[in-house]
């Protein structure tokens, strides 16, 4: 146990008008409030605010500062009243007392209205006097540090609140220090064997390299001589939970981890910040992409600092970090550093920015209070809190216990895409907590996701409005173009192929390769591809394979469709099995086309071909682009397949009469898929219907029109043609 003379000259090293008594006084009365208290480890309670106020001590805080911690528990926990501390101690440190003694334990797991209103209350008093949220924040870091003679059940419920709240809260006011710490001790009791995986490896890498650090260190130093400059270098090892967050964002695994060494060059002024850049720079290749400057943009929480990334000695990748000693005092301790150097931050020393001495992290605290002062529930004011601190985040498992962090809104279609690319593409339905549940369902802190996967499946192009992610929309566009550009290909291929058949020409690869270059194409299927897409005509493929095209091939429309007419489909003709919307080969929306009826297809840049029966009036617009003009033919479609087609009714308004004509489409085995209905020329005596009915075939689209025809209600049944 710390004695009272050895932490007093602890805080007079560095502030020597701290005020002695107050801290003698304070010391005294906290020891006899707690008297024989034990903790769970057995040793006597006092040591632990004045191991809190030790590490106060060590971020260089205020003496009232120091005394609040050291009676921050006198009012929770002993006798002693708050009357009598602002009695002994003053208003200032009852305050801080106060703050303190209103917060109870945040228990996520069971009372998250409790855990809540608690927060808030937090955040109203680290509102008034940032320091309460210091003393919190040492208060918790010394709790951790013990945490091992704690009940493992709740051993885990304070490592769960403490990664949930105190580490991003310390990581938010800039506090790195003590947030590194609070997650590496959370980190090794949530998930022990990925800590200790992390720890064998950097032990592995210690041996494999030997005195790597050393070896860099010197060399920084030297480069640095060389150019004139004093700086300080310090070379340091990631630690364990910065190494596993390295590998959920990036996903890797611990082998393919390469940068875990980072160095910290620490300069006098600001303009030596970019000098030491270009030293850098100059001995050793940068990475690209991984230069960062927080000086010009600082972070939110002050952080200011240059990064960038080298390949080091030993091909090692080196991350570094330029800042000045100001810089650093801030990037360490944050809030706790800012009012030491606010009038260096003001631009005493060069290295202001014009702006005022208010911290970043003030500010954000400012924008909690105004939230909290619109009347937001205590529930509701916990998951903005939770939104500000994870920066909109969700974690969720995979069955093995793999953490996925994903943006809140999130859904199981990017959780898949979060895990692997194959995942995601593959993926066809998922369970949330062991239950099935539908692919968009929004994931929860905590939920654990099983992907369900089918080798058949390809990502829909729809989910590309569904997903969150950018990784997620990203490989949903990939897999999308990959498999039209497949579709497209292959129609290509049967296109080419059946135009070289009417020449007496056998499809071959190598034919097509020799035609590549002349069609300023780079690969054989970049060129099927354009030929399925319209882009490319068919008879200009041929003519680059040096076969030459007869001037038939390019009659006029007139000529094409007369022919089309009267023409049987066959072996030239392309076959059509169940095409719908969305791919290469789609139905024309007006009219449809079912099997029996003779079709032609018209290439349409860009989206493939359309399907018409030949009979259809829209044909007539394409009478002078024959080029555009496809064969096809009916393939055997597969059993129970539907096709679409639309018919025309004239209708007597009468009672019942839409009822008659729904009911005899159903006895029939139709499906009504859509329905318009009109006053004919306005007068409502008779009505104009037009139905898209999807049908087997002809036969059957016959039978539903004569069974409709039929009906009293109805005066005509026409196919509509366009």
């Amino acid at each position: 146990m710390m004695r009272q003379y050895e932490l007093v000259e602890r805080v007079t090293r560095y502030d020597p008008d701290a005020n002695e008594d107050l801290l003698n006084r304070a010391y005294v009365y906290a020891m006899k409030a707690h008297g024989n208290q034990k903790r769970a480890s057995g040793e006597a309670y006092f040591n632990h605010p004045l191991e809190v106020a030790a590490i106060l001590a060590d971020m260089k805080l205020d003496d009232a500062t120091i005394a609040a911690a050291l009676l921050h528990d006198t009012v929770e926990d002993t006798d002693a009243t708050l009357a009598e501390i602002t009695e002994k101690f003053g208003a200032e440190i009852a305050a801080l007392v106060e703050g303190l003694t209103k917060i109870k334990q945040l228990d996520r797991v069971t009372r998250e209205a409790t855990q809540a209103e608690n927060l808030r209350k937090l955040l109203i008093a680290m509102s008034r006097d940032v320091r309460v949220l210091l003393v919190k924040l040492a208060d918790r870091l010394h709790n951790m540090r013990t945490l091992s003679h704690v009940k493992p059940e709740k051993r885990t419920r304070i490592a769960e609140e403490t990664m949930d709240i105190y580490a991003p809260l310390a990581g938010r006011m800039g506090m790195q220090l003590v947030r590194d710490e609070l997650e590496d001790i959370a980190f090794s009791i949530l998930n022990p064997e990925a800590n200790q995986a992390i720890r064998d490896r950097l032990e592995r890498l210690h041996k494999e390299s030997g005195n790597v650090l050393t070896e860099i260190e010197e060399a920084l130093k030297k480069a640095f001589v060389d150019k004139g400059m004093q700086v300080d270098v310090k070379g340091r090892e990631k630690r364990p939970y910065s190494i596993w967050r390295k590998m959920e964002r990036k996903h890797l695994s611990l082998n393919q981890l390469s940068d875990i060494f980072g160095f910290r060059v620490i300069v006098s002024t600001l303009d030596e910040c970019y000098r030491a850049v270009g030293v850098v720079h100059r001995e050793w290749r940068a990475v690209p992409g991984r230069f960062k400057d927080y000086i010009s943009n600082p972070k939110q929480n002050d952080y200011r600092s240059l990064h960038t990334t080298v390949v080091g000695p030993h091909h090692m990748r080196v991350e570094m970090q330029i800042r000045t000693r100001i810089m650093h005092e801030i990037a360490e301790r944050g809030v706790a550093a800012h009012t030491l150097y606010k009038d260096k931050m003001n631009g005493k020393d060069g290295e202001g920015n014009g702006e005022t001495a208010e911290s970043s992290a003030y500010r954000w605290l400012r924008h909690l209070m105004e939230v909290l002062q619109e009347g937001d529930s205590p529930k509701e004011f916990l998951e903005h809190t939770r939104l500000e601190l994870f920066h909109d985040q969700v974690f969720c498992f995979t069955p093995k216990g793999q953490l996925i962090a994903l943006p809140r809104g999130a859904t199981a279609i990017d959780f898949a895409y979060a895990v692997h690319t194959s995942v995601g593409d593959s993926c066809v339905g998922c369970k949330i907590n062991g239950s099935h549940a539908a692919l968009v369902t929004p994931l929860k802190n905590g939920d654990e996701v099983q992907i369900i996967r089918s080798d058949a499946q390809v990502p829909p192009p729809a989910w590309e409005a569904l997903a969150l992610t950018g990784k997620a929309k990203a490989a949903i566009r990939r897999a999308t173009r990959s498999a039209a550009r497949k579709q497209f290909a292959g129609l290509g291929q049967e296109i080419v192929g059946k135009l070289l058949s009417r020449h007496k020409v056998e499809f071959s690869d190598k034919l097509l390769a020799a035609a590549v270059p002349r069609l300023g194409h780079k690969t054989a299927d970049d060129v099927l591809s354009a030929v399925g897409k319209g882009e490319l005509a068919a008879s200009d493929v041929l003519k680059a394979m040096g076969i030459s095209v007869d001037e038939t091939d390019e009659r006029s429309a007139k000529r094409r469709l007369s022919a089309a007419k009267t023409r049987s489909t066959g072996k030239h003709a392309l076959p059509v099995r169940g095409a719908a919307a969305g791919t290469v080969l789609k139905f024309h929306e007006r009219t449809g086309a079912v099997p029996g009826e003779r079709i032609v297809g018209i290439v349409t840049p860009g989206e493939g071909i359309t399907i018409y029966p030949i009979f259809a009036q829209a044909l007539e617009k394409f009478d002078q682009e024959p080029e555009r003009w496809v064969d096809l033919a009916w393939g055997a479609a597969e059993t129970g397949q539907r096709f679409p087609a639309r018919i025309g009714l004239l209708l007597v308004n009468e009672v019942g009469a839409l009822a008659q004509i729904t009911q005899a489409i159903g006895d029939k085995g139709g499906n009504i898929d859509g329905l318009t209905m009109q006053a004919k020329d306005g007068v409502r005596d008779f009505f104009e219907l037009e139905i898209l009915v999807e049908v087997f075939d002809l036969r059957h689209l016959n039978e539903i029109m004569a069974e409709v025809k039929s009906k009293s209600s109805v005066t005509s049944v026409t196919r509509i043609t366009g």
